[in-house]
């Protein structure tokens, strides 16, 4: 299978994405965010960093990026999508994904290992896991601050889109704990933490981010393979 990473200008954690659906048994494919389409691949991450500099806010410019039309148009066919920090804002920018994310309330920039609770397994991207399974996984953003108007918060808790929440400290203020969510079909998810820096116990604290990226190949699976 091939899943591919789009690199924004100012995208810093692509390299580490891709090395971590090569972990999973996929082939990783680089996309280029001048690209026309996807290429054909079976799923994409938008990784993290500081796409266009973050320049506005973040992930602001990036949803005008030629790539996104296609991911966009893919994800709205059924198309998996994962988006990692700076990618779950370009996701909320694009309107995938609702809600926002700002700045930390403490006004700092976080990086640190935080622990997360898995509130719903049923996506394409966290079927590895069991719900209410603990990982840890690092976390390094300003801006991790998911908000949202309290009617939409309402509706996505009752739809179980809430994919997974900060089970201890609340590192940047996030509403309701919230860490990642899912649109309504379940094929795209956004998340703060950074499941690729949590592969291998060598350069990580777990490899609880693993599971993230074999989900998506047992999805994609044909019944019975």
């Amino acid at each position: 299978m091939r899943v591919g990473v789009v690199t924004f200008p100012g995208s810093l954690d692509d390299r580490d994405a891709q090395r971590a659906v090569r972990l999973a048994g996929a082939e990783p494919v680089a996309l280029w965010h001048g690209d026309a389409s996807v290429g054909g691949v079976d799923a994409v991450i938008l990784p993290g960093g500081f796409s266009y500099g973050d320049y506005l806010r973040c992930g602001a410019i990036a949803r005008f990026a030629p790539i996104m039309d296609a991911v966009v148009a893919g994800a709205e066919r059924g198309l998996p999508v994962l988006g990692i920090c700076n990618g779950f804002q370009v996701l909320c920018e694009t309107h995938l994904l609702p809600g926002a994310l700002v700045r930390n309330t403490q006004r700092t920039f976080e990086c640190r290992d935080v622990r997360l609770r898995v509130e719903n397994a049923a996506t394409a991207w966290t079927g590895a896991y069991a719900e209410g399974q603990e990982l840890v996984i690092p976390l390094k953003s300003g801006e991790g601050c998911f908000v949202a108007d309290p009617e939409t918060l309402d509706r996505i808790e009752a739809a179980g889109q809430v994919v997974v929440r900060y089970a201890d400290d609340i590192p940047n203020g996030s509403y309701r704990a919230i860490a990642g969510i899912r649109n309504e079909a379940g094929n795209v998810v956004g998340l703060m933490p950074h499941p690729e820096h949590a592969v291998e116990t060598l350069c990580g604290p777990s490899t609880d981010g693993l599971g993230f990226f074999t989900s998506v190949l047992a999805h994609l699976a044909p019944a019975g393979a």
